[in-house]
C-alpha cells in the first residue's frame, strides 16, 4: 500500500465514524440498524486500510 494515503484514510474512517453519531442521535426513537452496521463496516475498513498502510510504513523505516 502507498503511504501517500494514510491520512486520506484516517480522515475517511473518522467522517464515516461521525456519520455514525449523527445517524443514531437523529434517528434515535427508531434506529435502523443496517444503515447503522453498514456505515461501522466501511468505518472499520478506512481504519483498517490506515493501519495497514502505517505498519508498512513503519517497517520500511527499520529496513
Amino acid at each position: 500500500m502507498n503511504p501517500k494515503f494514510l491520512i486520506l484514510y484516517l480522515i475517511a474512517g473518522t467522517l464515516a465514524l461521525i456519520l455514525i453519531v449523527f445517524q443514531i442521535v437523529f434517528e434515535y426513537p427508531v434506529l435502523n440498524f443496517t444503515g447503522i452496521g453498514l456505515n461501522l463496516i466501511m468505518c472499520l475498513f478506512f481504519y483498517y486500510l490506515a493501519y495497514k498502510t502505517y505498519h508498512e510504513k513503519k517497517d520500511r523505516e527499520l529496513m
